[in-house]
């Protein structure tokens, strides 16, 4: 008994480190990207992309560029949800990753909500990362706290593990990274609408957008 408790801590270990090998290994994804020719050919949306809420063919598209440490981000997260309320079945909001170099645990925390996406809960533990970004951002073990939700979420932690060192899951962050680069996106977070990249000077702008949309 004592000797699979000592292999089982000794595997959650070692996924760890390997955690921190993987983040380490990406490149800043505005470095990478090729800039588009033509942006027009870089879809705002692709079959891969998170779609939080459909609300059918027709309906104006916001899409949200975004980087799980990014303060701003964690401070949109609240005015998204709202907006995602008030205009359910009215708009579309969909969001990618951009995680950006400054932020040392923003790639860990997408790989980990690819994980748990991998697993049907992607929304349960984006809104557990945004909304509880204080508590691990700049902390020692940012991810063992994130092992932790989906833990809490009941993820199949073996299978979380695993996804979580798969090349194919970091492959799948940096695609949305590239897109972004290609789109023009170099901070975050940054929105569309309707294929059109917004520029913010506050809160309000987002919903402005959405209703001009809705209007024209």
């Amino acid at each position: 008994m004592q000797k699979q408790a000592i292999i089982s801590i000794a595997t959650v270990v070692g996924a760890l480190l390997l955690i921190v090998a993987v983040a380490l290994a990406v490149v800043r994804p505005w470095e990478r990207a090729e800039p588009a020719g033509d942006a027009a050919n870089v879809p705002l949306v692709d079959e891969s992309t998170h779609i939080l809420d459909d609300a059918g063919e027709g309906a104006p598209v916001l899409v949200e560029f975004f980087d799980y440490e990014c303060p701003s981000c964690g401070q949109f997260h609240p005015v998204v949800e709202d907006l995602r309320e008030r205009y359910a079945g009215e708009v579309t909001f969909a969001v990618r990753y951009f995680p950006l170099a400054m932020h040392p645990d923003a790639v860990p925390a997408a790989l980990a909500a690819e994980a748990a996406a991998q697993q049907d809960a992607f929304e349960a533990m984006h809104v557990l990362l945004l909304e509880r970004q204080q508590q691990w951002s700049g902390s020692d073990d940012a991810a063992a706290a994130f092992r932790g939700y989906a833990e809490e979420l009941g993820l199949d932690l073996a299978a979380y593990d695993a996804a979580i060192v798969d090349p194919a899951t970091l492959e799948r962050v940096q695609l949305d990274a590239d897109a972004a680069a290609a789109l023009g996106a170099s901070s975050t977070p940054t929105f569309f609408v309707d294929g059109e990249m917004l520029e913010l000077q506050r809160y309000e702008d987002v919903e402005a957008a959405l209703r001009a949309a809705l209007e024209g």
